[in-house]
């Protein structure tokens, strides 16, 4: 008899232990329902085929695979399970119309409670599990005990003693059993969520740690780990940049070695305090000629509290440090700027009456010395024309535009620059494009523009040279060529070649491309210089339309 009632405990848990050997993978979680099923089912025919008669009574655990299956494999499961065990059954019992009634009347009973626990039992905690399995199985203790009851009362028994052991031994083993079911299969399910969890966390992982190497390698900034013994542990790609060194020739050598090859001691000093728990150093030092900020930092290990290692970091702010001293040169030009502008304001005055009366002394002088005024009146011009292009350079003043024809305004100062070249024995070629339409100008300012440009070239030239002017129509911009046929610039002279008072020509006063620069930049536009030693320079300026954003 203990040997069939151990056959049936082996059997009951049958699904526990196939499912443990099954169930390893997160990709079998979407077939966990069919295969619970599959097994509970089997496991309930092999408990009902192997049932023990113990003085007319039935003892098997065919109700442990039964609830499993159905509580852990859904509704649909339930359902077939429930049919299963209710078709076995009534050919069990089929020849007793008692025994059916009785059946169909436990399933109408216990079929809701079944099928209203599944989808609170799939979303509950494993205690609330474990709780929901003993309600089951304190409903089949009430059931058997109506069934032993039943069985009694009608004196069929013949060792009622033996009976009510049975039936306690049976009671303990489908408890144990129906917990343990639960229990096992939802430590399954959990060791397979925890690897599903395991893993999104290791990916996770990778992936911060691959954006960090990622950011690291293509930060502007020289990083260098080092561990608490003062190996190097890790260097980015700068720093490799830097030392001119393989990685396998840093990473695992003392530090000293990589930081002596960008700042000799002074960074090694930096480290060696740190080391010796000192707070973070920051200091400004010089490597292969250009500066950098440099910081040394221990790292701490969040759980130990201890210090793991050294975090040296150099950051290159030559091009920022650049850009602080253009600025500074700049608010130092621009107060220089305001000061001489309002000096050579006051200059005009007295020099407009300086001429005045030279003018009169002209006019009254012997014819003889009327040469001698003459080139007073002259000079006193050319300085009046200096201190116009000055002023008109230092004032940044916002200029009124109206839409304008670029071609009108080449065509009205072209009788000027034509009269201009025909007293140096040159001429002009003027080559417009079709009609580019209507741009945000200044007029007086684009002449201005054009009158020196041309100038400028015919200045350059010898005699019998061609001026070439035209104009080009773009998608989003017009174009102005001015070009001569003169010596040309050299390239060591181009780049501070619109810089005030630098000037290429004996007497020139340094304005003229400056001034050329500052009406451009009024305008919006940009204007730029191609020149060849002997054969010539070119200036292009662009011009961008109305309603596009050319740069």
């Amino acid at each position: 008899m203990w040997h069939k009632l151990l056959l049936q405990i082996l059997i009951a848990l049958l699904p526990i232990g196939t499912f443990q050997i099954w169930f390893n993978r997160p990709a079998k979680m979407r077939q966990m329902p069919l295969f619970l099923g599959a097994v509970c089912g089997l496991s309930m025919l092999l408990c009902m085929y192997y049932a023990m008669d113990c003085n007319q009574i039935m003892f098997e655990l065919s109700f442990v695979p039964y609830i499993i299956g159905s509580l852990y494999g859904g509704i649909p499961v339930a359902a077939v399970l429930s049919a299963l065990f209710l078709v076995v059954r009534l050919i069990q019992c089929a020849s007793s119309a008692e025994s059916v009634i009785g059946l169909l009347i436990f399933f109408l009973i216990f079929i809701p409670i079944l099928f209203k626990s599944i989808i609170p039992f799939q979303g509950a905690s494993r205690d609330r599990k474990i709780i929901i399995a003993y309600r089951f199985c304190a409903f089949m203790l009430v059931v058997d005990i109506v069934a032993v009851g039943k069985v009694y009362l009608s004196g069929a028994t013949a060792h009622p003693d033996h009976t009510l052991l049975m039936v306690g031994v049976y009671a303990a083993v489908f408890c144990v059993a129906t917990v343990l079911s639960v229990y096992y299969v939802d430590l399954g399910v959990e060791r397979v969520q925890l690897q599903v969890q395991l893993r999104e966390v290791s990916i996770k992982y990778r992936n911060e740690v691959r954006r960090l190497q990622q950011f690291i390698d293509i930060a502007p900034l020289v990083v260098v780990f080092i561990d608490r013994h003062g190996r190097v542990s890790h260097v980015n790609e700068l720093a490799l940049k830097l030392t001119q060194l393989d990685p396998r020739e840093i990473v695992g050598h003392s530090y000293k070695t990589v930081l002596r090859l960008l700042d000799g001691d002074a960074v090694v000093r930096s480290v060696d305090r740190v080391l010796n728990g000192a707070d973070p150093v920051a200091e400004v030092i010089k490597i292969q000629g250009r500066t950098f900020y440099t910081t040394a930092c221990p790292i701490w290990e969040v759980w130990m509290q201890k210090m793991e290692g050294v975090l040296f970091i150099a950051h290159d702010m030559t091009e920022l440090q650049r850009l602080k001293d253009e600025v500074d040169k700049m608010e130092r030009l621009s107060l220089v700027g305001q000061m001489a502008a309002s000096i050579t304001h006051e200059i005009r005055n007295p020099m407009a009456v300086i001429r005045g009366f030279v003018q009169l002394l002209n006019e009254r002088s012997p014819p003889a010395q009327q040469s001698y005024f003459r080139i007073v009146l002259e000079e006193l011009d050319r300085a009046n024309a200096i201190i116009n292009d000055f002023l008109s350079l230092a004032q940044n003043r916002i200029v009124e535009k109206e839409m304008s024809s670029l071609h009108d305004v080449l065509n009205d100062m072209m009788p000027l620059i034509w009269a201009d070249a025909n007293m140096r024995g040159q001429t002009v070629d003027l080559a417009l494009s079709e009609d580019t339409g209507l741009l945000e100008l200044n007029v007086k300012e684009i002449k201005q523009l054009v009158l020196n440009l041309a100038r400028n070239g015919m200045e350059a030239m010898h005699d019998k040279g061609v001026l070439h002017i035209s104009t080009q129509d773009l998608h989003d911009r017009v174009l102005l060529r001015v070009s001569d046929e003169g010596v040309g610039i050299p390239p060591e002279k181009l780049e501070r070649l619109f810089e005030p008072f630098f000037t290429t020509k004996a007497q020139g006063t340094g304005l003229g491309l400056a001034l050329c620069l500052s009406i451009v930049e009024r305008h919006h536009g940009k204007i730029q210089v191609e020149s060849k030693v002997g054969e010539g320079t070119t200036f292009l300026v662009s011009f961008c339309k109305t309603g596009f954003d050319c740069w």
